[in-house]
């Protein structure tokens, strides 16, 4: 069985290796699907109301708040 100690090495270079990637512009859609996941099975989570990355996130998506496509002006 593997000791603490190494899992605790494990989660930190996987968390390390995936903040690496993306603040270089170099993750794949399937690093930041893993980063996704790895934040969610951890508990990690922000409010949009919050946080603006996320309201900028939010905003430029092509739907409103009832799930509706919003039209974009050309």
């Amino acid at each position: 069985m593997m000791s603490e100690d190494i899992l605790k090495q494990i989660h930190q270079a996987l968390c390390q290796d995936l903040l690496t990637k993306i603040q270089s512009g170099e993750a794949s859609s399937a690093d930041l699907s893993v980063a996704r996941q790895f934040l969610r099975d951890n508990g990690i989570d922000c409010e949009a109301s919050n946080n603006k990355p996320m309201l900028n996130l939010a905003s430029s998506l092509p739907f409103d708040d009832d799930g509706n496509q919003r039209i974009r002006q050309a």
